[in-house]
């Protein structure tokens, strides 16, 4: 009997440039399956410190400026998103962390129903928890923003009428640590090898990196018509 509904699980760090370009996919899929497909939305700290992934890490192609030359070059290969020079030269955020802590604590509120539920048409029907991590990778590529401030998070908080003064009990008590702990317990699980890495059935199949849009719908569309699709068989 075919399934009703896939459930998605999404893996990606806030900063990650192919998390950026590869949102359209994500978006188109929300459209064409809006009532048979579900994603949790995970966060992986690929960026949790940038001196040492990036400084350190390109430090014999250029460092800082040779890594911003590198995402204007994937950038350069789309149509439907804008990198600003800026990005990861001039603006360089510490670590992806604290963006991930915001919209844990979103996404608490949101499972709380202590904020709008469900997609919201308004915002081309992407989630609140969704749009937020949408805004955030936005001011990054596209304005420069250092979104591991504080202040840059509280603006999307007001853009989007989220409660500033719960947010900041969610961080202050743990919850949204705790919340970022279980997406890096899941991330070992499954032994995630980098952002964005999107799981169905479980766990037992997966996507990585810059995956066609077809290819993820004929993964979706597999698991709806026969969603033994991906066990162990004897055949």
């Amino acid at each position: 009997m075919p399934e009703s509904r896939v459930t998605i699980e999404h893996f990606s760090d806030i900063l990650c440039i192919w998390a950026y370009v590869g949102q359209v996919r994500m978006d188109e899929l929300r459209q064409q399956f809006p009532d048979e497909v579900s994603v949790t939305y995970r966060f992986i700290p690929l960026f949790g410190d940038t001196a040492v992934r990036i400084g350190e890490g390109w430090q014999d192609r250029g460092g800082f400026a040779g890594y911003a030359d590198h995402v204007q070059e994937i950038a350069a290969g789309w149509e439907h998103v804008d990198v600003h020079g800026g990005v990861w030269r001039d603006t360089a955020p510490a670590s992806s962390t604290p963006g991930h802590l915001f919209l844990k604590a979103v996404q608490l509120l949101y499972e709380r129903g202590e904020i709008a539920s469900g997609p919201q048409p308004e915002l081309g029907g992407r989630s609140l928890p969704e749009e937020a991590a949408w805004r955030l990778r936005h001011r990054f590529f596209t304005g420069a923003e250092d979104i591991a401030r504080t202040e840059v998070q509280d603006e999307v908080a007001v853009e989007l009428g989220l409660p500033l003064d719960d947010l900041r009990a969610i961080y202050a008590n743990g919850a949204a640590h705790a919340m970022l702990h279980a997406d890096l317990v899941e991330r070992d699980r499954y032994q995630i090898p980098g952002s964005p890495t999107l799981l169905m059935a479980g766990g037992r199949q997966r996507l990585f990196g810059n995956v066609g849009y077809r290819i993820l719908e004929a993964n979706v569309r597999e698991l709806l018509q026969n969603p033994r699709s991906g066990q162990a068989s004897w055949c």
